[in-house]
């Protein structure tokens, strides 16, 4: 069997809250609890397993692949949120896409503060 990625853990301050903002924003399916965790499950199957900690949350970077019609989609419900999103992973251009690799990107927060995107063209993709 090749190597792939089957879950990572996502810490948060609410993990009720986290998965639901994942999955809704996303369009991704319902949770599945598997204890301790809220399971996210992407499209190519691997888990995004979200757990509650106690105290300071430990923020990461999630890059999510995506399609041209998700990307808006995703975009969209950003947007209808009010969230703030970003061009860059230094959220030093607020309110814009970034065109890398060819594709388009942005990045925004969850409400645990990792910093997450959406990309249409892989990081590197230079087809």
């Amino acid at each position: 069997m090749a190597v792939q990625l089957d879950h990572t853990i996502v810490p948060a301050r609410d993990e009720e809250e986290t998965a639901r903002f994942l999955a809704e924003v996303l369009g991704l399916p319902a949770l599945v609890r598997s204890e301790p965790f809220l399971v996210v499950r992407l499209a190519n199957d691997v888990a995004l397993d979200v757990m509650r900690v106690d105290g300071p949350v430990p923020t990461g970077h999630y890059a999510f692949l995506v399609g041209e019609e998700e990307f808006d989609a995703v975009l969209g419900r950003v947007r209808e949120r009010g969230l703030t999103y970003w061009a860059d992973p230094f959220h030093r251009r607020p309110g814009r896409v970034n065109a890398w690799s060819g594709g388009r990107g942005a990045y925004f927060e969850d409400p645990s503060g990792h910093n997450l995107e959406i990309m249409t063209r892989a990081s590197g993709d230079s087809r």
